[in-house]
């Protein structure tokens, strides 16, 4: 805005022509620029200023419209250069309005009193009747939410960090809201209490209170339809459409919620998908995603996660309430009317089909299949490695990271293989073993965490758990020796040694965090001893162990190797390596081949029952090759078999640099 003048006397009895008032136009202030022309049977009241009225805003249809202020009334606001403010039913009290917005047919826009629009409201995540709560705010990543819920067994520690949420909310709270430049505001009800970033567009929504928008001109954010929410922040990229129902939720970056959701007490970090069902006390970590009607998530920590058609969990067993709550590891789907009985843990990358009620802990056999047989959970150690879907969903979900704002709140590792899912494949390894050792290995069942362990299957998941050992160590040490001559074994120990020591020890997936956790607990630490007393010094934390992610994963892959192989760091050699390499082309080119083997079952005939509905066996596989085309010319096939030729000659030439040296 320019510098403001006073209205002069022709201006205010210009104005009062055009059937505006005011009771004291001394409080009301206008750009250096501004002429009355287009301001009319408008009220004001309270301190007023008021910028030029110049530009024209073109409409979708090719209509053309003047800014200006008409039919309102209008109460201590700041209002920008080159806005549209028409047909206010009631009254916009309290805001300061930036440039170029356009609010036009609206109930009420207010802010009663000081508010901290939204942040510090309390969400019982995970546990409905408190106890995990966390305090929203606008910069929520989810490994602060992780921590914030989770480690309840350290008081002082959530004591602290609810003590730097306090901080900020006071720091932002206010009497006066704002609405950011480009903003449009159309067949709006109640706005109350809201904070609205720029470049925001909200149209038809019902009822917005007591909440934050966090749009901008990179990652703006759209509220459509219908749309009730309350309590709430709304982080930048994000929809929330379609008579959603909102309450008491953060909804992270790049989020859509669509066709009637419904959430309360629930947290949806980056890029998570709700539409059509239900969330309770939900805890969404990236990527989880739910599109059916009757669908819901209560009461769970997921992530990477796919939820099938009437997926319910139970989260009140027992007569105390509904106090219990369950956590399904990254990477987990649901098959369509599946049940889980909370609590209960399920581990990265498993499928659950059916009914469960044994309160099982799988969280260190990941990558297997919970399946339900005689009211019995069956258990299918490792065999998901082999599914096409796994590989499938690993390799889509960067591809469709749709946050825009460069300023990202979540740091998301998308690996399938990485030091916290092979820890629990050795974890695995160990548990089956112990069971053969246990029960002998020509028992037909196994009895594991009140899962049944078929005989074969327990030998099919150590078989797929070694290969894809030998395929994360081996990918570790061909990237470690890449781009690199070696003339000598010592100057290949030498590249081997790790940059640091920090990465040993268990790992941890901070909700989409891959890192080490002695890096989490020191973080902790720091929080609690008051050395670290702020949100940004926070995520800058997380950000750093994000960034910093290979260079740790070798520390952990370098010990593990030496453990696996039976190696030292003093007499480790160039054949040494080639026997590594070798078991990892084999490891590599039998795991794609099962994948391979997988994919091709989706072009058998069975699945091309319903197509070439009125013909023969020949026309119905002439429909299904139009419609999902020739099983060799599938991108995914196309791709895995590259694959395996690119790993080939990866390995190949490893072994090709190295074979000489001595």
């Amino acid at each position: 805005m320019q510098k403001v003048r006073n209205l002069t006397l022709h201006e205010i009895t210009q104005l009062q022509s055009q059937g505006c008032a005011c009771n004291d136009w001394a409080l009301i202030k206008v750009s250096a620029g501004f002429t009355p022309r287009f301001v009319k049977n408008t009220q004001f009241s309270g301190n007023i200023k008021i910028g030029v009225l110049e530009k024209e805003f073109e409409l979708a249809g090719g209509l053309r419209k003047h800014s200006c202020i008409n039919n309102a009334i209008i109460h201590n606001c700041e209002i920008g250069d080159n806005v549209v403010i028409e047909n206010i039913q009631n009254y916009i009290a309290n805001y300061t309005i930036g440039n170029n917005c356009f609010i036009q047919n609206v109930d009420v826009i207010l802010v009663d009193g000081k508010t901290t629009f939204g942040n510090g409201t309390e969400v019982n995540v995970l546990n409905e009747s408190g106890g995990r709560e966390v305090h929203i705010h606008d910069k929520l990543s989810a490994h602060f939410a992780y921590v914030y819920s989770l480690y309840r067994h350290r008081p002082n520690l959530i004591k602290r960090m609810k003590a730097i949420v306090d901080f900020y909310s006071e720091k932002y709270a206010s009497d006066t809201g704002c609405i950011g430049d480009n903003s449009m505001i159309v067949n709006v009800g109640y706005i109350k209490n809201v904070k609205i970033g720029a470049f925001c567009k909200i149209t038809g929504a019902m009822k917005l209170k007591n909440g934050s928008i966090n749009s901008n001109e990179s990652a703006p954010v759209y509220i459509g339809r219908n749309v009730i929410a309350e309590d709430f922040i709304i982080s930048s990229g994000s929809q929330v459409d379609g008579g959603c129902i909102i309450s008491r939720c953060f909804i992270g970056q790049a989020c859509h919620l669509d066709h009637g959701y419904s959430a309360s007490d629930s947290l949806f970090f980056s890029n998570c998908q709700g539409e059509n069902g239900e969330a309770c006390a939900l805890f969404a970590g990236p990527y989880t995603v739910t599109h059916h009607k009757s669908t819901l998530l209560i009461a769970g920590m997921f992530s990477f996660m796919n939820a099938g058609s009437g997926s319910n969990q139970s989260n009140h067993m027992y007569k105390l309430g509904p106090i219990h709550q369950g956590i399904i590891e990254r990477g987990a789907k649901t098959t369509s009317n599946s049940y889980v009985l909370w609590p209960a843990k399920v581990g990265p990358f498993s499928l659950i089909l059916g009914r469960h009620y044994q309160h099982s802990d799988t969280s260190n056999l990941p990558f297997s299949y919970l399946v339900e047989n005689d009211n019995a959970t069956h258990l299918a150690p490792a065999i998901n490695l082999k599914s096409v879907g796994t590989i499938r969903d690993a390799k889509k979900w960067p591809e469709r990271d749709k946050r825009k704002d460069p300023n990202k709140l979540d740091f998301i590792n998308f690996n399938l293989l990485s030091p916290y899912t092979i820890q629990k494949v050795f974890a695995g390894v160990r548990i089956l073993k112990n069971l053969q050792a246990t029960a002998g290995e020509t028992s037909e069942i196994y009895t594991y965490q009140s899962c049944i362990i078929k005989n074969a299957a327990l030998k099919k998941g150590l078989e797929l758990y070694e290969i894809v050992i030998h395929k994360f160590l081996g990918n570790s040490i061909i990237k470690r020796l890449e781009n690199t001559p070696f003339t000598s074994n010592e100057e290949i120990r030498e590249r081997l040694k790790p940059d640091t020591t920090v990465g040993s020890g268990e790992w941890v997936d901070v909700s989409g965090l891959i890192a080490p956790k002695s890096e989490i607990d020191n973080l902790l630490c720091r929080i609690e001893d008051g050395k670290i007393s702020k949100l940004k010094d926070i995520n800058h934390v997380f950000k750093q162990l994000h960034d910093q992610y290979y260079t740790l994963e070798w520390t952990w892959a370098w010990e593990k190797i030496q453990e696996f192989y039976q190696l030292t760091p003093e007499t480790i050699t160039a054949k040494n390596i080639i026997d590594i390499v070798e078991k990892w082309k084999s490891s590599v080119i039998k795991l794609d081949e099962l994948i391979y083997d997988d994919a091709k079952k989706e072009f058998s005939l069975s699945f091309k029952t319903g197509f070439g509905a009125d013909g023969n066996i020949q026309e119905q596989a002439m429909d299904f090759e139009y419609v999902r085309g020739a099983f060799d010319n599938n991108p995914f096939v196309m791709a895995t078999l590259k694959h395996i030729e690119d790993k080939k000659a990866l390995g190949n030439e490893l072994i090709e640099r190295i074979k000489n040296v001595r």
